[in-house]
């Protein structure tokens, strides 16, 4: 630690005063206590296990002080990787151009040590406050026994992520004035989920919405397409207006309607033209799942599955399909959702409208299905899992792969390796809707003139079918409670998806509703029915 740097214990508190270049002060308050502390000097012994309270405190304070001092050098030494901090702890001053640094350390919580930074941005004459929260863990080196502070990129602020930078300067893009389809202004504060998207389509349509950049404090990502994030603005740009496809009154129930469960996304989208409505995530990892989830879709997929069943001729929505409690598929036993009572007369469409699996698997065993059938039907029939949309921001479109002894029929009931999401879903209920895929898009096409990704669609016989399966089930089926009241222009399916190593399913909805089709998706929900399923109601009835 450099000449002018004080350290006194008072009353139990550690207070660093780092003086020189007007760097500001760093404090360090520390709740916790311990008497271990490292090997002896001379020792060979090399120390094994969790670092002590002790270990845990004096190296979040050395770290802490060496930062807060501007020596980037000597707070790397005290991390895991000193090559990766030095340059982050470097960038911070020299290309975030954060000065006047106080770290301040909040209550331990075991090897975790909570801190808040309080700091100024300073560019080329103009200069603004910027503060915000951290934590550092500490861990003891893997060769040297050392108690270490376990580094990464979010150590220096949350927001960042492997490779990101925090830089200071003229905008990443020029900022937008993000519209709905009817001119209506969506800002990030009154449409929170949007705020990660719409950093997104600032960087990539920015320059060609007609805005000039200003001078801000931005992450930087590792991944170009992946944006760049403003944390403060010392400049303010000219922003450029930016039409999408939204409509405020649907991001707005869509926006409510997620607050029900935590780690909750959904999605709607108009089938006649594929243009998605709204999208809201409610998650504290700020991940846009609803576009970039891949996850078991659960029964959601038994539409791509009913419409495979019938164009290969192999039954109609009229046509048998027993429902028994179990069948078994290459050796392995399906069951259905506890409490189903089996009907071995029971019509597809019954099947369908009560979510049997049972009915799925036997009908998988049919003559003309193979391990091929299913990603036949949901790449040529409903465009997914080519890897070709162009939504206008980063999504995916499902993965159907050819599956072979008993991932042949779980694909068919949604599990397997099926992965979807809810932007996925409302397309598939979009086409099975209308019969014509339309790829989703969250700007026009002719704001870049990208190509749209295209698919068959379906016979019109198909789509009456599924149609009337889609209204059973809302009508009398697994989705009337929460469809009720939404007729007689509806439809539904509803879905529960097992996850491995996890107790509660992952609860799934799609339905449809005059020219709107949502579909929503929420981890360790439960029954389709029962969380997800209210979430697309909602946004349902705005729509």
């Amino acid at each position: 630690m450099r000449k002018g740097v004080k350290i006194a214990l008072v009353g139990g508190v550690f207070t660093a005063m780092v003086g020189g270049a007007g760097y500001g002060a760093y404090n360090l308050v520390s709740g916790v206590t311990g008497n271990s502390g490292p090997s002896r000097p001379g020792t060979s012994e090399v120390r094994s296990g969790p670092p002590s309270a002790a270990e845990v405190r004096e190296t979040s304070r050395k770290f802490l002080a060496a930062w807060a001092d501007g020596d980037a050098r000597q707070a790397a030494a005290y991390t895991d990787n000193a090559e990766a901090a030095g340059r982050a702890l470097t960038g911070f001053r020299e290309d975030a151009h954060l000065t006047k640094v106080k770290l301040t350390a909040k209550q331990a919580s075991g090897a975790r040590v909570p801190f808040a930074v309080s700091t100024t941005v300073s560019y080329k004459g103009r200069s603004k406050p910027f503060s915000y929260d951290s934590q550092l863990t500490v861990v003891r080196g893997r060769t040297t026994g050392r108690p270490l502070v376990d580094w990464s990129e979010a150590v220096v602020h949350p927001s960042l992520e492997r490779g990101d930078t925090l830089v200071t300067g003229e905008g990443a893009a020029p900022p937008i004035r993000a519209v709905d389809r009817a001119g209506a202004v969506l800002r990030p504060k009154d449409y929170p989920s949007l705020g990660p998207i719409l950093d997104t389509l600032r960087e990539k349509y920015g320059e060609s919405a007609g805005g000039t950049p200003g001078v801000e404090l931005y992450v930087r990502h590792e991944d170009e397409d992946a944006g760049s994030r403003t944390l403060l603005t010392l400049t303010a740009g000219k922003p450029g207006t930016l039409r999408t496809t939204l409509s405020a009154g649907v991001q707005k129930a869509a926006e409510q309607a997620v607050l029900r469960s935590d780690k909750s996304s959904v999605v709607a989208v108009k089938p006649s033209t594929g243009e998605v409505l709204g999208v809201a995530n409610n998650r504290e990892d700020a991940f846009n799942a609803a576009f970039l989830g891949r996850v078991a879709p659960g029964s959601t997929m038994k539409i791509v599955s009913a419409a495979m069943l019938i164009d290969k001729g192999v039954t109609k929505a009229t046509g048998s399909a027993p429902c028994p409690d179990t069948a078994v598929w290459q050796s392995q036993t399906f069951h259905n959702l506890k409490g189903m009572a089996p009907n071995e007369a029971a019509s597809f469409s019954e099947s369908f409208a009560r979510s049997c699996n049972t009915a799925f698997v036997k009908l998988i065993d049919e003559d003309g299905v193979t391990d091929a059938s299913l990603t036949e039907e949901a790449q040529n029939n409903f465009g997914l899992g080519k890897g070709d949309w162009k939504v206008g921001v980063p999504s995916t479109d499902g993965s159907v792969p050819p599956s072979g002894g008993p991932d042949r029929a779980a694909n068919a009931i949604g599990q397997g390796k099926v992965e979807m999401n809810p932007l996925n879903m409302a397309s598939v209920t979009a086409t099975a809707m209308t019969g014509a895929f339309r790829q989703p898009v969250l700007v026009p096409r002719s704001l870049d003139d990208r190509e749209l990704a295209t698919a068959r669609g379906l016979s019109p016989s198909t789509v009456r079918q599924l149609r009337q399966m889609m209204n059973r089930t809302a009508v009398s089926g697994t989705g009337a409670r929460v469809m009720a009241g939404l007729g007689p222009d509806m439809g539904a399916k509803t879905g529960s998806a097992e996850v491995d190593g996890q107790e509660k399913s992952d609860s799934w909805f799609t339905g449809y509703r005059g020219d709107v089709a949502a579909a929503a998706m929420v981890q360790r929900g439960g029954h389709g029915g029962d969380t997800a399923g209210p979430i697309v109601a909602a946004v349902l009835a705005a729509g």
